[in-house]
């Protein structure tokens, strides 16, 4: 099963890229990010007859859906959003007892607390599930790079939103709560993994970028991950598809 994740900071902007993209890569869980676009404006050539989708709107600002493979689930599946979802930013939904969330956490620039508080909240509901024994994996635009290594040199700065110790905690937190992120477990060692780079200087072309998306998954799942990798070439989005690969 490949389960990917992408911001496309715009669905109207993006339309073509995504339809090409779904046609040529046929992703069996896709999981979006800052749609901006209420659920009329969704444009046509991304409704794929092949997907179930739940598009979870916004009028111009956030917004995520999930898209599940027809192949994967051919019964609809129950999408759902946990109490604490605000602006439009969590959907899950269930899928052979797995339960699969695309989430869009605040960037905090306009309103610090409320990303932490919204962080904390993501935390409880994951640990929740964990103490359930409800198999997660979490994907999306977490808006955290989680250690140094996340984030180029040139763009390190201890006191930048995303990279504060406070929302590193929160971070550790999240793994705390029983969840691996399959892109660091399948590739320690790669400080040049990055999926968002700043839209000036050129800076995606010279790969000076931040490490902020993620695909997170409960133990138990994600030792079954084979391979997470960084599409960066694809797309004109300021962030970059996520794709993790699940054996088994």
């Amino acid at each position: 099963m490949r389960i990917a994740t992408w911001n496309v900071n715009g669905i109207r902007a993006r339309a073509a890229q995504l339809a090409e993209w779904l046609e040529r890569d046929r992703p069996d869980v896709v999981c979006l990010q800052e749609l901006k676009a209420e659920v009329g404006q969704i444009p046509e050539e991304v409704k794929r007859a092949d997907y179930h989708a739940y598009w979870h709107c916004r009028k111009g600002y956030s917004g995520v859906a999930l898209l599940i493979r027809k192949e994967l689930s051919p019964a609809l599946p129950v999408f759902a959003h946990p109490a604490f979802d605000m602006e439009s930013r969590i959907v899950q939904a269930e899928y052979d007892g797995l339960i699969i969330a695309s989430v869009y956490v605040p960037n905090g620039g306009k309103d610090y607390p409320a990303k932490l508080g919204f962080v904390r909240d993501l935390v409880e509901w994951a640990k929740a599930l964990q103490s359930d024994a409800r198999p997660l994996v979490l994907c999306g635009d977490i808006n955290i790079a989680h250690t140094d290594m996340d984030v180029h040199p040139k763009e390190r700065k201890a006191d930048a939103i995303g990279q504060r110790r406070e929302e590193r905690d929160l971070f550790d937190a999240l793994l705390g709560a029983g969840l691996v992120d399959t892109g660091r477990a399948l590739n320690p060692d790669n400080g040049e993994m990055f999926s968002w780079w700043a839209p000036w200087r050129n800076l995606r072309a010279r790969n000076i970028g931040w490490r902020i998306d993620y695909v997170l998954a409960s133990n138990s799942t994600a030792a079954r991950a084979t391979g997470c990798v960084v599409q960066a070439a694809v797309g004109t989005s300021d962030h970059a598809p996520v794709v993790t690969t699940l054996g088994g």
